[in-house]
Order: C-alpha cells, then sequence, then structure tokens
C-alpha cells in the first residue's frame, strides 16, 4: 500500500480505467488473466465472498491498495459488512505482523471511504 491514500473513490475508478487501458494494450495476457479469474470463480466449493475476503487480506498483506479498493468494493457490493471486514483484517495482521498493521489501518480507511 503506497502512498498516501487521497480519494479510495476516485482511485477505485482511476484503477479500472488502468486496467482497461492494459487489457488494449496487452490483449493476450490479460485475456489469459481473465480465463484464470473467470476459472477460479467458476469453483463452487467457496462462495465468492469467502473468495474476496481471501483476496483482499492478500492486498493487504501485500500492501496493494489498488486491490483492497477493488475487493472492498465487491465485498460491498456482496453484501459484507464493516465488522466482517475487520475480522479479515484483524486475520491479515496475524498472518503479516507489524508492517501489516499500517496496511490493515490505510485499508480500514478505503473501506470506510467506499461506504459512504
Amino acid at each position: 500500500m503506497k502512498g498516501h491514500i487521497m480519494d479510495p473513490k476516485a482511485d477505485l475508478e482511476r484503477t479500472k480505467n488502468r486496467s482497461r487501458a492494459l487489457i488494449k494494450a496487452v490483449n493476450a495476457p490479460m485475456k489469459g488473466f481473465g480465463q484464470l479469474s473467470a476459472a477460479v470463480k467458476a469453483s463452487e466449493v467457496l462462495s465468492t465472498k469467502e473468495k474476496e475476503y481471501i483476496a483482499v487480506g492478500i492486498a493487504v498483506v501485500q500492501g496493494c491498495d489498488d486491490c483492497v479498493g477493488y475487493h472492498v468494493d465487491l465485498l460491498q457490493k456482496l453484501g459484507c459488512t464493516r465488522e466482517e471486514f475487520c475480522d479479515v483484517l484483524a486475520m491479515s495482521i496475524q498472518m503479516g505482523g507489524g508492517p501489516v498493521v499500517m496496511n490493515a489501518g490505510r485499508a480500514l480507511e478505503i473501506w470506510d471511504a467506499l461506504a459512504e
């Protein structure tokens, strides 16, 4: 999670726009990535919400603000509560240690801004 979060809603839109531009610029690899994503989502062993919990937890541990915003947006659309999200943050902190505490604080800031 690099940099200071100025406007998570605008950041999310920029992330989506960058992804669209990347799809146009490197279509074949991105098409392959899209197929991978679709295959993972097609499995029904875990629910979509459970998969998004994993994704956002990894994003927090990896420190990717853009990823956090993207997955928070999806989780909110899937009906995830702030309490559930905070439980994911707690697990991320437990697995990642001190540096993840800082990432988790920013992730919570993103959650709150996108929930408005």
